[in-house]
This record gives C-alpha cells, structure tokens and sequence, in this order.
C-alpha cells in the first residue's frame, strides 16, 4: 500500500479533514505521514504598502507552526509516524502548488492528500487552484478531500 503519505496542511477546516483521511490512510497501510504546509510570498504582493511584509511573513510562519503542530498531535494520538515541514515559496514567480510537488518529489511520496478548498478559496464548480494544478501535474496518486455541505454550513455559523 502506501508507505510515504505527503498530506497539505493549511490551518482550514477542509485541510483538517484531509489531514484526517491521511492519518486514517497511514494507520491502515502502516505508512509513513509527511504535512507540509507553504508559506506563499506572493500573498503579501497584494498588500504591499499597507502592511509590514517582515511582520505578515512571521504571522503566515506562526499560523503554519501551529498548523502542523496540531498535524503532530493527531499523529501522536492516531499512533502513526509522520514528520511535519514549514515550506517558503523561493520566489514570486512558484506558487503553492509547485512547493508541493517539489517536497512530493524530495520525500518520494507515494500518495498526496489535500482538501480541494483551503484559505484561498472561493467556493468554485471546479477544484480549488491549489488542488487543481498539483492534481494536473502530480507523478503520484492524489486522495482530495471535499468538505461537505452540512459541516461548510455549521463552519459558516460560527
């Protein structure tokens, strides 16, 4: 089955159920669990001027660290092995999608898992652009996980 297990982590309630479905995946394989989360430099493109970029960078890197920190937690709690990364965009030109499939690559994963919607997301007929170009350009298996309508309503409230 599935020995190595990137799972992309971005702090939203469709990547905590992906990360949910990857640690299920590990535990029945036995596999090896790789969360990735990207800090993506050309988010701050559109608020330059307005904002510190030292200061916005810091604040993607925290929310990722507690990101993948609560990744580690259910790997420690579902009893598999896993290892969790910070990723930074080299330059404004690579996007989300790329990182990934570059760590993909570097680990040697042998199935991807991600939410189709995540923080960037506009709820879309098609899958969310992150998930669509790793998808399109991906060497290996890729489990998306959509978040269902009930549990988008119930988020949505509170």
């Amino acid at each position: 089955m599935y020995e190595k297990i990137l799972v992309a982590v971005d702090g939203s309630e469709t990547s905590k159920q992906a990360l949910n479905e990857a640690v299920r995946m590990a535990a029945l394989s036995h596999g090896k669990l790789h969360a990735a989360y990207v800090v993506d430099q050309a988010a701050l493109f559109p608020y330059a001027g307005y904002y510190d970029p030292v200061a916005m960078i810091d604040a993607f890197r925290r929310d990722g660290r507690a990101a993948l920190d609560d990744a580690a937690t259910r790997f420690a709690a579902a009893g598999v092995t896993g290892e969790t990364e910070l990723i930074e965009t080299d330059s404004v030109g690579e996007d989300v999608a790329h990182c990934l499939l570059k760590c993909a690559k570097r680990i040697g994963a042998e199935l991807a898992v991600m939410g189709t919607h995540g923080r960037r997301g506009v709820r879309r007929a098609i899958l969310g652009s992150v998930a669509e170009r790793f998808v399109r350009l991906s060497e290996c298996p890729v489990l998306l996980v959509r978040m269902d309508d009930a549990h988008t309503s119930a988020a949505a409230q509170t």
